[in-house]
């Protein structure tokens, strides 16, 4: 994100409540590796992983929204301590705006992290809306901002340290460091 975008999404960043991640081709790099028996396997960047755990810590509600299945999403949402795993949705915005129902978490307050022309269906419905460095052309520039780092490669732990930041937690995280408390 250039300085200036973020600069004046900073108020916007900090009202989140809610935060949804597409999977594959955010959390994962988009591969997908099948062995001889068919079962698929999915590459998940384990500090996206922390950053997920600081959110929250931090009070953020997280949620995956995948269109695909296969059960490595499910794995790592249990790993996370990620109770909205929401996968095999054909309607993402239906879905998502059933979960902000569920949660009583406004449009505003719900940000976005997506990378294909599925995932760009949710603007309508979403605060703020982010693409990986490497989503689709289309997604980069409906976003409110492109994040640096690509999909699968740190563009969640990314977007994670600019929500800390902003909600002034990532100072003493950075001098600090970060003991897993279980909470």
């Amino acid at each position: 994100m250039n300085r200036l975008r973020w600069w004046l999404l900073r108020r916007r960043l900090g009202s989140v409540q809610l935060l949804v991640l597409d999977v594959d081709g955010v959390l994962t790099d988009g591969g997908l590796w099948f062995d001889a028996e068919g079962q698929l396997s999915k590459r998940f960047d384990v500090r996206d992983g922390l950053g997920i755990r600081l959110l929250l810590q931090a009070g953020l509600e997280i949620a995956f929204l995948s269109g695909g299945q296969g059960g490595a999403t499910e794995v790592r949402a249990r790993q996370l301590g990620i109770s909205h795993c929401l996968v095999g949705i054909k309607d993402k915005p239906t879905a998502l705006t059933s979960l902000q129902n569920q949660l009583g978490v406004r449009e505003d307050q719900t940000a976005f992290v997506g990378d294909d022309l599925n995932d760009l269906a949710v603007r309508p419905v979403v605060g703020l809306l982010f693409a990986p460095a490497d989503a689709c052309r289309p997604v980069r520039r409906g976003a409110d901002a492109v994040l640096r780092r690509r999909g699968g490669h740190g563009a969640v732990r990314e977007l994670a340290e600019r929500i800390l930041q902003v909600r002034g937690r990532w100072k003493g995280l950075r001098r600090d460091g970060w003991k897993d408390r279980n909470d």
